[in-house]
């Protein structure tokens, strides 16, 4: 659906499926960084106990006990080894979770600093480590759960558009706590 209804002339957006598996997580998400070299990147994962639209603050390195699609799970139980215990995204979820909530769509936007220590979280914290707080992580309920497909795509295409803006204005306060 957000492919459908895009993010405006301006924005390049790329979707990708990402599989559900560590090794491949920590081989795509690094590459997609390197091709793209985007300026944000939004990963969207779909949670069974998901209600809302969920804005998640932060990735976890550690913690990872569930085994993957393909039945494997890293022995270190950590997404980058020596790597900091969580990563926060540079953007303002509180910000961006009041401004899509005020703009009256059918959709109720919650936020959220545990994605779950499955390949969400996995996911969330690579990038969020290969990006220096780039990233975002937006989870959802599975279709019809109460949401469709239509609904979760203007939520979807709402949210990264506030992302997008709160990151425009944060720029130099983002490029000043990077250079210390």
């Amino acid at each position: 659906e957000l492919k459908k209804l895009g993010l405006g002339d301006n924005v390049d957006l790329h979707i990708y499926e990402v599989p559900v598996e560590y090794q491949a997580v920590q081989r795509l998400i690094p590459a997609l960084w390197e091709k793209h070299r985007p300026q944000l990147v939004v990963h969207v994962g779909v949670s069974g106990m998901a209600t809302a639209v969920t804005l998640e603050k932060c990735g976890h390195n550690l913690g990872y006990k569930g085994l993957d699609n393909c039945d494997f799970c890293p022995n270190s139980e950590c997404c980058v080894e020596g790597g900091p215990e969580f990563i926060d995204s540079v953007i303002d979820m509180d910000v961006v979770c009041k401004r899509v909530s005020a703009l009256g769509l059918d959709i109720m936007v919650t936020m959220s600093e545990d994605a779950g220590r499955y390949l969400c979280d996995f996911t969330y914290y690579t990038s969020l480590y290969q990006s220096s707080g780039r990233s975002a992580f937006i989870h959802v309920p599975p279709l019809g759960e109460p949401y469709t497909a239509q609904q979760l795509g203007r939520a979807l295409q709402a949210i990264i558009e506030e992302m997008l803006d709160v990151l425009e204005r944060s720029e130099d306060k983002i490029n000043c706590q990077h250079k210390h």
